[in-house]
């Protein structure tokens, strides 16, 4: 199998991580002060909400190894059970707290079954299941609304905050960029740890590894229900920004799109996935004001990446600073 070390691994330091976290929460509060315009928030928000997404799925490539093409299913199935949960008459804060519970359950049985099957099978098999689930929202009027969709009504209010207050672009714009830099802080510290180590042995060479007295399965199914978790509180995110839910979001285009995210900024990095998300929407409405087939040049813009810059937009910036850093010695 092909080694897909990072550049330089080498774990944070506790207070160099805790610095860089408190450095980025404080430069998200300053945008969401800073900037007035109510769409470019809006659009910020919905960078931040994908930049969670793709850190999902960059997590699953980057620890295990796999491509996913089917991880829109925990971005949608999120939504989805929200809004059946609150149709129920459950409790809002019962229902988040839930659908990220059964989320994670869900994902740990299916990744009992599907992360033995190796390499592109593997792909497969999770745009397979992705594209089942598409088809049953759509097909299922009576639970899910079928291609309608679903509208989630929210209380007024959530954890004992008026869900107006939640629902402003500056505020769910913070939200939203707290909790991406709360799950980039703790996916580090978690794998700065043995369970780190354990599962990128597992990764490289998962039959040396079993040679070694380690039972390569947990590792990663642990990895695809962690990647799973974090797909699932981005959709969450999604329907509290927007209050609806379709099968448009189980569609395999959106497990596609998480994963050009993924090339743009690197898997290679942990926060590079987020970095390509962001980057890839603020590319798409730049591009999108002064040309129609966008995605052509976007797409050239892609195959340059991946020639030029194989590691992304993320690993770049890291060999940068790493070349740097010995001019300043």
């Amino acid at each position: 199998m092909t080694s897909l070390t990072p550049l330089k691994p080498r774990s944070l330091a506790p207070a160099t991580l805790l610095l860089r976290t408190l450095a980025a929460l404080a430069a998200g509060l300053l945008v969401a002060t800073q900037v007035q315009s109510a769409m470019l928030l809006s659009l910020l928000t919905q960078a931040t909400i994908f930049a969670i997404f793709a850190l999902g799925v960059g997590l699953l490539l980057r620890q295990n190894g796999m491509v996913s093409f089917g991880h829109a299913a925990f971005y949608g199935l999120a939504g989805y059970v929200a809004a059946i949960l609150m149709q129920h008459a459950v409790p809002a804060e019962a229902v988040v707290l839930l659908t990220l519970l059964i989320m994670a359950l869900f994902s740990c049985l299916l990744g009992l079954v599907i992360v033995r099957v190796p390499g592109i099978a593997f792909g497969m098999l999770t745009l397979a299941v992705g594209q089942m689930f598409f088809q049953l929202a759509s097909t299922s009027r009576s639970l899910t609304g079928g291609a309608d969709g679903m509208y989630l009504d929210w209380p007024a209010r959530l954890f004992g905050v008026p869900i107006a207050l939640i629902q402003r672009q500056d505020v769910l714009f913070s939200i939203s960029w707290t909790l991406l830099v709360l799950c980039i802080a703790g996916l580090a510290a978690l794998l700065s740890t043995r369970f780190g180590r354990v599962t990128e042995a597992v990764r490289d060479n998962e039959e040396r590894a079993r040679f070694i007295g380690i039972r390569t399965l947990m590792p990663r199914v642990a990895i695809f229900t962690l990647s799973a978790l974090v797909t699932s509180l981005a959709g969450l995110l999604s329907v509290l920004n927007t209050g609806f839910i379709s099968p448009e979001s189980l569609h395999w285009s959106v497990s596609g799109s998480a994963l050009m995210m993924v090339i743009i900024g690197g898997f290679r990095t942990l926060w590079g996935p987020a970095l390509g998300a962001i980057v890839f929407f603020l590319a798409r409405d730049l591009i999108g004001d002064y040309a129609q087939h966008w995605l052509a040049i976007f797409g050239t813009a892609l195959i340059l990446i991946i020639v030029f810059s194989p590691e992304g937009i993320g690993g770049a910036l890291q060999r940068l600073c790493q070349r740097r850093r010995p001019q300043r010695t």
